[in-house]
């Protein structure tokens, strides 16, 4: 378990720009984050996106003034890519008073951290991890998802998968809870579709080498390959492509098309077809809006990682003006039903499972903005997103 001290870039806009904030709101609770990511381990790449796309949307509304008139205290952890680790930052920081837990990455540490929420008395807004466990049977009031759920993603796919051609596809997916319901819900939709899944394979988390992953993907010959396995997505493209399994064998990402998996991967990548969570291409108002202050910050548009975390991060801000409040409880309620402004336009938190009702996109990796990146080919409305489990009891 790593800690990192309240990080002074973040401690509020006094600091940050000279601004000062009025007497009234100086008076006013802090709104104080926990930022528990991926600082190490296989996760600790795109993690860095994650703490990035926090630490934007945090300077960003202290330089204006706070969230509420309140300041944002930032306390950061690295989860080390592990449930356990995750587990242990998260209670540190929360009993510390930084009750606002945002940024683990894998379903695994979400999972971990969302059962212990009502002991530490805290709340937590998840905006990467997928696993439909966080709300389904897993789900709790104090949990919020902002980002896709499998079962969004696998709507989507369904219509795609229509205008698909093949009837024979293979899996090979991450060994651990997100990758078995990903491999679980794309077999689903292609044996509905009448079409078949004739090889499975899971890669534990941390594989070095996929020679023997490739070399059956290989024998199989199937029309095309369904990957989802993030932590070692591009250890296996520049594998497969090494041993031209692709392009030969076209693959489907599942949370595939990431910009740092892109960029490492030289062009590999290029032309493959994959679910997005967030790019530049998304129209609307406040992605437009946000991405003009990010690329004027950094140089550059934000990737899919960084837009979703900022997401996240707005979505919490909004939960605490509406309820006047910094008691986990009371900012969650004010958000279970609420509408809410995102980066997707304005959309509603779901009371039954409190899942962010979000249109969903199917991207392909093409040359834009002068590199390659996920560009979206459609976009899917928020009425396609299954509805929500009996299984959820809140």
């Amino acid at each position: 378990m790593k800690l990192k001290a309240l990080t002074p870039l973040l401690l509020g806009a006094a600091l940050i720009t000279g601004f000062t904030l009025p007497a009234a709101a100086q008076n006013k609770d802090p709104l104080r984050i926990s930022l528990i990511s991926s600082k190490s381990g296989p996760f600790a790449t795109m993690g860095t996106d994650v703490l990035n796309g926090v630490r934007f949307a945090v300077e960003e509304a202290n330089a204006k003034g706070g969230v509420d008139g309140r300041q944002i205290i930032v306390a950061e952890g690295d989860d080390e890519s592990t449930p356990d680790a995750g587990r242990r930052v998260a209670e540190k920081l929360v009993r510390e008073g930084n009750k606002f837990i945002i940024g683990p990455i894998t379903s695994g540490i979400s999972l971990a951290l969302s059962q212990n929420l009502g002991r530490w008395d805290a709340a937590f807004i998840g905006t990467i991890s997928k696993a439909d466990r966080l709300t389904t049977d897993a789900c709790n009031p104090r949990f919020i998802r902002t980002n896709h759920s499998d079962a969004m993603d696998m709507a989507m796919i369904e219509t795609w998968l229509q205008d698909i051609q093949g009837d024979n596809f293979a899996i090979l997916a991450a060994d651990y809870v997100w990758g078995h319901d990903s491999a679980k819900l794309f077999e689903k939709v292609v044996t509905n579709k009448g079409k078949k899944v004739s090889l499975k394979l899971f890669a534990p988390l941390g594989t070095k080498d996929y020679a023997p992953y490739i070399q059956q993907l290989r024998a199989a010959n199937v029309d095309a390959i369904w990957f989802a396995d993030v932590s070692g997505a591009i250890t296996f493209v520049k594998q497969a492509a090494d041993f031209n399994l692709i392009p030969k064998t076209p693959l489907i990402g599942h949370a595939l098309l990431s910009n740092f998996v892109i960029n490492a991967t030289n062009k590999a990548l290029e032309g493959v077809p994959g679910n997005v969570g967030f790019t530049p291409d998304i129209d609307t108002p406040q992605a437009k809006a946000f991405v003009e202050a990010f690329k004027a910050k950094h140089g550059r548009y934000p990737t899919d990682t960084e837009g979703q975390a900022y997401n996240g991060a707005m979505v919490l801000f909004q939960g605490v003006t509406k309820a006047n409040s910094v008691e986990p409880n009371a900012v969650m309620a004010a958000l279970r039903g609420a509408e809410v402004d995102s980066l997707y336009g304005k959309v509603t938190v779901r009371p039954e499972d409190n899942q962010l009702l979000i249109p969903n996109y199917m991207a392909r990796v093409k040359v834009a903005d002068g590199g390659l990146r996920p560009v979206i080919e459609k976009a899917y409305p928020a009425s396609i997103t299954p509805p929500p489990s009996p299984q959820c009891k809140m």
